[in-house]
């Protein structure tokens, strides 16, 4: 059974459609690099070439997955964590035990809120998931907060020069509220870890808010 410990070098950066994580993502990175840290950008589901390919299993339906069978909500969450444990014994963990810096675009806050508030699975069970599959979690998540109608609207631009968005992105609005809810909660919950930041506000002001809470967290800690 896996134990559960954070690491004070694991950084998780979550939020919904539009929120702006890969510009956030991209200031923290240069900010350490400046600083001389090694900084490993990963993302969730992802982070290995098998990985990698369960990540196009689970958002590429029409292509990898046939579109006349839904995924049933439990299966996507499986594949989640399936692609999750690849993920961290093959490049989290290693990479984390050379000195790097790990810089993570979604972790298991997004099971929480995507399979738990959106397809209203119960958290026990994904609970009881991350309790046997996770060997190490994030010490800091930032979690970029901005409403639904106007992640979307953000998104509109990015989903015709990728080819539309995928299996997930093409949920209705009241799937997207309840995932908003589910990361708020949890920010309620654990106000040590997560730290919410409004993500309405110009790239740049929300990219130079996210750094300036990495700073300030890493002079409390001893990495």
């Amino acid at each position: 059974m896996a134990t559960d410990r954070r690491h004070p070098r694991f950084v998780s950066i979550e939020g919904g459609e539009g929120a702006g994580k890969t510009t956030v993502i991209g200031a923290l990175k240069a900010a350490l690099q400046a600083d001389g840290c090694e900084v490993f950008g990963t993302r969730e589901p992802g982070g290995t070439p098998l990985a990698e390919r369960i990540r196009a299993l689970l958002l590429n339906a029409g292509d990898a997955v046939d579109a006349s069978e839904p995924v049933a909500a439990e299966t996507e969450l499986l594949l989640m964590f399936a692609a999750r444990a690849q993920h961290l014994r093959e490049a989290i963990v290693p990479a984390l035990e050379r000195g790097a810096w790990v810089i993570c675009d979604r972790f298991t806050d997004s099971s929480y809120a995507y399979q738990g508030g959106g397809r209203g699975l119960d958290p026990s069970f994904i609970a009881e998931l991350e309790h046997r599959v996770v060997t190490v979690r994030p010490a800091l998540t930032l979690l970029l907060d901005i409403g639904v109608s106007e992640g979307r609207e953000r998104t509109r631009g990015r989903d015709l020069a990728f080819g539309g968005p995928d299996r997930i992105e093409r949920e209705r609005d009241d799937f997207f509220e309840r995932v908003r809810t589910a990361f708020l909660a949890r920010a309620a919950a654990e106000p040590q870890r997560i730290r919410v930041l409004d993500a309405t506000r110009p790239a740049d002001v929300v990219a130079a808010d996210a750094v300036a809470r990495l700073q300030a967290w890493r002079r409390t800690r001893q990495p």
